[in-house]
Order: structure tokens, then C-alpha cells, then sequence
């Protein structure tokens, strides 16, 4: 099978590697699509996704969907042909993080994608019959890339107990971004602003739904006009930029909440603690997600028309180089780049 090895940064290479048989209890399936997700531009660009360095050669990419080809032994209820999104987390369910239902930061986690775990850029993987996600046949494998990256959305809002009518400003309108306004969407939330510098993902922050995108520059002032100088309820920081915590900070509402869902480049990042401290804001830090799969892939199931907007790119694996040059510059437009293996 064909694989895509990042072997430095910015540089892959396409090599052909074996794989063996499923085994007990996994499935083969056949890899037809995967996201290019932000912490896959991190460790492309610099090496090193937040504090975690890469480990080369290894293979990116945990945002797959797939059909699957073999199963092994004891696997019931799937057989070959079927479609389905694919769980990149390996948990080991008995520690105390799994036990208490924190599986997102279980003791023992193995993440597909992370060094000495090779993600989904490879035309076959074999994983867990429990980390097979089945599909309804009108959903295509593009959209069912997406179910992983719109559970960390549905995360983020789970876990900021996101209510009715609640104001929030999402920072930051790459995919993740505007995946978690579609989450918004569905949660009910009021009025939701998305803060973002280029135009094109303005446009698509509003083509999925959001109420005002705006420029960086004039965000904060504009945002605390339109509540009359109160801020929002929430604000969800998916840059992970240089000011855009303390940007949402500044957003937010005295006893409001700030979600921390992008990943900073930097080990250590600067925190306005004098105003967080002042209006005894709750920051919540977003890992990953925990569990919300199925409710990411019954959205896409519902409101399927939501997310078109965003596919916009797609290229081969043959492609991959072409394919992280235009998602980790931001070229043509582009909202999620699909990699076909």
C-alpha cells in the first residue's frame, strides 16, 4: 500500500509499505478520505505539535473515513463493503481518566497520527472494530472526515454548557472554527460572531451561519457596542494566536466563560490574568473531544447542506505536498483540504 511519511518538515515522501491481516477484533478498511487538520499543519510547518515534537518519518492524518475490506477474527456486525467514519483515539479503558469518563485524557492514549503511531494518510489501516464508525449510504467520505473535527465543536460547546440564546464569539474561522459554529447552531445559541483576518473564511463563517464575521482589529470594539458594553457568554479561541486568548477575554462578560480549543505553537503563551482574575472568568481547556462522534455524525446526517461550503479542496496522495502547501498558507480559498489515499 501506498503511504505518506513526513520526513521533515515541510517534506514528505510517498513510499509503498506492507500490511499485515487485521487482527482479532480489528477491521481493514480502506482509507477514501482524510481531513488536513490544523494540528497536522503544526507539526508540517514546525515541527512539533504544541509540546509534543515530531518523530520522523511518520504518517499524519486523523480525520478518516473509509470502507472497510477485511475483518478479523471475532468481529461482528461489519463486513467488507461497509462505509464509515474512523476514531484515531486508542484508549486503554481502565485507568482512572477512562474509568470516570474523561476518555479524551485517558493515562494510556494512543493517538493515530502521533509519533510511533501512524495516522491516515495510507491507502489501508488496520484499527479497533470499535473505532469503525458506520455511515448512512448517502453520506459521502468527505463529509464524514469532517465528523472528527466537528466532534472537538460539539466538545467545545458540551463542555462550556453552551445554553439557549447565549451570545458567543468564535475566534479564529478556519475549519475548526466554523465547525464549532455549526455545533453552536445546533446547540441553539444566539447571536454568534466569528473573528477572523481573512476575507475568504469570513465568507465562510457566514455561509455556515454565523450571525457577524469581523476583522481582528475592529472585534473587540464592535463586539461590546452590539452588548451594550456587556461582552458575550462565552468566547471559544480556535486560533490559538499570538493575542487571540487575551482577545477573548476581553470579549467576555464579567463570570462569562473562554474556551481554549486551538493549539498554540508555543509551549508557554502570555495571559492576561489581571482582567480574567477581575471578572472571575471559568477558561476551559478543549482536548480533543470525548465521545462525540455520534452526535457529530447525526448532524452531518441532519444538516448535511451546513457543511458543503466547507469541502473545498481535495488532491491525491500523490498530491500531499501540493495539498499541505495550500491548507498551511491559507491559498485559493481554501476551507478543508481533502487528501484521497
Amino acid at each position: 500500500m501506498l503511504a505518506a511519511e513526513l520526513i521533515a518538515p515541510m517534506k514528505f515522501r510517498v513510499t509503498e509499505t506492507a500490511i499485515e491481516d487485521p487482527g482479532p477484533g480489528e477491521v481493514q478498511v480502506r482509507v477514501e478520505a482524510v481531513g488536513v487538520c490544523g494540528s497536522d499543519v503544526h507539526a508540517y510547518t514546525e515541527g512539533a505539535v504544541g509540546g509534543t515534537p515530531n518523530v520522523y518519518p511518520m504518517v499524519l492524518g486523523h480525520e478518516p473515513a473509509g470502507r472497510i475490506v477485511k475483518a478479523g477474527a471475532g468481529v461482528s456486525g461489519l463486513v467488507p463493503g461497509d462505509r464509515g467514519a474512523l476514531e484515531p483515539a486508542l484508549y486503554c479503558y481502565h485507568c482512572e481518566f477512562c474509568l470516570s469518563g474523561h476518555h479524551n485524557v485517558c493515562a494510556n492514549i494512543r493517538f493515530m497520527s502521533n509519533p510511533h503511531h501512524p495516522g491516515f494518510f495510507r491507502e489501508v489501516v488496520n484499527l479497533p472494530a470499535e473505532n469503525f464508525r458506520p455511515i448512512p449510504a448517502k453520506m459521502s467520505f468527505e463529509e464524514a472526515a469532517l465528523a472528527e473535527p466537528l466532534a472537538i465543536g460539539i466538545h467545545s460547546v458540551h463542555l462550556t454548557s453552551i445554553r439557549p440564546g447565549e451570545t458567543v464569539a468564535v475566534i479564529g474561522a478556519g475549519p475548526i472554527g466554523l465547525l464549532t459554529i455549526a455545533a453552536l447552531r445546533a446547540a441553539g445559541a444566539g447571536r454568534v460572531w466569528a473573528v477572523e483576518p481573512l476575507a475568504h473564511r469570513r465568507e465562510l463563517a457566514c455561509a455556515m451561519g454565523t450571525d457577524a464575521a469581523l476583522e481582528p482589529g475592529e472585534a473587540v470594539a464592535e463586539i461590546l457596542r452590539e452588548t451594550g458594553q456587556r461582552g458575550v457568554d462565552c468566547a471559544i479561541d480556535c486560533a490559538a494566536g499570538e493575542e487571540t486568548m487575551n482577545q477573548a477575554i476581553r470579549l467576555t462578560r464579567n463570570a462569562g466563560r473562554v474556551a481554549l480549543t486551538g493549539i498554540h505553537s508555543k509551549r508557554f503563551v502570555a495571559m492576561d490574568g489581571s482582567a480574567m482574575r477581575r471578572k472571575e472568568l471559568t477558561i476551559f481547556n478543549v482536548r480533543r473531544s470525548n465521545h462525540e462522534t455520534e452526535e457529530a455524525l447525526d448532524l452531518l446526517g441532519a444538516r448535511g447542506e451546513w457543511f458543503r461550503s466547507l469541502l473545498t479542496h481535495t488532491r491525491r496522495i500523490d498530491q500531499i505536498d501540493d495539498a499541505f502547501a495550500i491548507a498551511s498558507h491559507y491559498r485559493d480559498g481554501v476551507g478543508k483540504m481533502i487528501v484521497r489515499p
